[in-house]
């Protein structure tokens, strides 16, 4: 299912933790990807369908750096194969003892036009990559090379990124906080929901900023509150 600019642009201006939220409502309580943080913030929203490399661990025979030398190999494939528009997410099973890519491989996403970069390892040259104009979430910085630790097996199958099930197509959204897997079937409806609860979100915090008590106002379980956020959003055009 192809991610409309509609969709996109609502996913754009929603946190995570509004997504988190309407997912809860529908029992899915495991789309937030544990312990992966932004490495540098870049602005707006990280969103894409996933595309997707797993690794799993290496074996020393198998994994010499002249690996590299082979164009089919998995991990510099699917660099060049991940489309523009979408975020490339690697299972590297919770392990940063050895990087998942470095400033190169993440540079030449950026220029491909992907969407970010989403790892539950970590990458080297983190303090580059901090400085390029595309979103990277991983666990923490490291410098050994991914063949230390990791050997790159396959490209676009599911995966599990930080305890969360990524099936490709999926839709990603990243944030300052961290990055949400939305289900590929449920984009339009999510973003539609999430849309409207940041509207009222915005409205709560204001009138809670102007020293207005939470209880009946988040829920709105007052008749005056929801009045009140009519006549806002009427006021804000939301």
């Amino acid at each position: 299912m192809a991610l409309s600019d509609q969709t996109r642009g609502k996913l754009a201006a929603v946190s995570t933790a509004t997504l988190c939220t309407a997912l809860f409502k529908r029992g899915l309580r495991n789309q937030f990807i544990q312990n992966v943080r932004p490495l540098g913030v870049k602005g707006g929203n990280m969103v894409g369908p996933a595309f997707t490399l797993r690794y799993i661990p290496a074996r020393e025979d198998l994994n010499p750096l002249s690996v590299f030398l082979d164009r089919a190999h998995p991990q510099r494939k699917a660099v060049e194969e991940c489309p523009p528009g979408a975020v490339f997410v690697v299972d590297s099973r919770k392990d940063a003892r050895a990087a998942s890519a470095g400033s190169i491989l993440v540079s030449r996403l950026m220029m491909r036009g992907v969407a970010g970069i989403v790892t539950d390892g970590g990458f080297r040259d983190s303090p580059e990559i901090a400085q390029l104009a595309i979103p990277a979430y991983h666990q923490r910085p490291s410098a050994p090379t991914n063949l230390t630790a990791h050997q790159a097996i396959e490209i676009n199958g599911p995966i599990g990124c930080g305890d969360a099930p990524v099936f490709p197509g999926d839709i990603m959204v990243g944030d300052g906080e961290g990055v949400v897997v939305i289900p590929a079937h449920l984009a339009d409806e999510i973003a539609e929901e999430a849309t409207e609860m940041t509207a009222f979100e915005d409205f709560v915090t204001e009138k809670v900023l102007e020293g207005r008590s939470i209880l009946g106002l988040y829920p709105p379980t007052d008749e005056q509150s929801q009045t009140d956020f009519a006549a806002w959003r009427r006021q804000n055009g939301r």
